[in-house]
């Protein structure tokens, strides 16, 4: 009988992600109600470290793949690793971060394994059959759907920023349980030659607690500094909505919209953006929203929950200005 909550925990450069913390955090309170236990798959490269990351956060046993061949992303790879411990271990339900490494192996596994899969969900429980029921948004995001998983195991990828990454006062031991990666480098068809790195770093949106996003209103790729400053001040990310991309003002990496980055952070602040709806489909699951147009009729103000009509060129150094000194305060 199926029984244990798995959870998929992405690293990146041989950290941990938040995203995959988050997710452990909510496999542990899943598998609490349950009364089962909670395990992680970790995958990489000289990774025997990191298993202590996640026992805080419920990891009663964390299964390591630890091989050359895996120290960077393959779908073939990982796939086929996480393939074999499902098949072994026999887990009730697998959860994996909606990262884009998430997105990409759990529809995978889910094909392989012939079950469904509930993507981007912004909340999980359990129904009066111990079921997993599942709330993602549809429709991009102007309603939520309640999904119940029938197949086993139950699959889910969880939307960053959403699930709380809390650390128990009282963890469990842990357990860590090598296991025995058999790999030929033929079978990873796709290889990563080269690595190359913006020359400025950029931040990753899907994490980041504060997102300033800029639209056409912003005129040109210069005028982003504005909205550097202000994120800088925030200790935030600088977004764009895909207008502000297309007309090479910025790089694609900080799009956000529905064919850009789907975001949650606590505060998003949209300056010079209309809210055209694929863009709002890409942060209207933020926490607050406080939208700067000129425009009072602008769509992105019926999604915000503060809104300044006026000259985001006077607004923003203003507002720049007046937290720099709350901050020095």
């Amino acid at each position: 009988m199926p029984q244990g909550v798995l959870v998929f925990a992405e690293l990146r450069e041989g950290i941990v992600k938040k995203a995959s913390l988050e997710a452990t955090s909510e496999g542990y309170r899943i598998a609490k109600q349950l009364g089962e236990e909670l395990s992680v798959l970790l995958i990489g490269s000289s990774i025997k470290q990191l298993p202590s990351k996640l026992f805080p956060y419920g990891a009663c046993k964390v299964h390591l793949a630890d091989h050359p061949l895996l120290e960077q992303y393959s779908s073939e790879g990982y796939s086929e690793i996480a393939y074999n411990l499902i098949k072994d271990k026999d887990p009730s339900i697998v959860l994996f971060p909606a990262t884009a490494m998430g997105r990409d192996i759990a529809p995978r596994l889910a094909a392989r394994l012939k079950v469904g899969l509930a993507s981007d969900c912004t909340a999980l429980q359990l129904d009066e059959e111990k079921r997993l029921e599942c709330r993602r948004p549809v429709y991009s995001g102007k309603a939520f759907a309640l999904v119940n998983l029938t197949s086993t195991p139950q699959m889910a990828t969880l939307r960053p920023n959403i699930f709380n990454a809390e650390e128990l006062k009282e963890p469990p031991k842990g357990e860590v349980i090598e296991l025995s990666v058999e790999l030929k480098p033929e079978s990873i068809r796709a290889k990563v030659i080269d690595l190359i790195k913006p020359e400025q770093e950029v931040p990753d949106l899907s994490e980041a607690i504060v997102i300033v996003s800029g639209g056409r209103g912003m005129k040109n790729g210069e005028n982003f500094e504005l909205l550097e400053s202000l994120a800088s001040t925030l200790q935030g990310a600088v977004g764009a909505s895909r207008a502000a991309v297309d007309a090479g003002w910025v790089d694609h990496q900080i799009q956000v919209g529905q064919t850009g980055k789907v975001v949650s952070p606590q505060l998003y602040i949209a300056c010079g953006i209309s809210g055209a709806i694929q863009h709002l489909a890409g942060m209207s699951s933020s926490k607050y929203i406080i939208a700067i147009n000129k425009d009072p009729e602008a769509p992105v103000f019926k999604v915000a929950d503060f809104g300044i009509v006026g000259d985001l060129f006077e607004v923003i150094p203003c507002l720049t200005e007046a937290l720099q000194k709350l901050s020095k305060a």
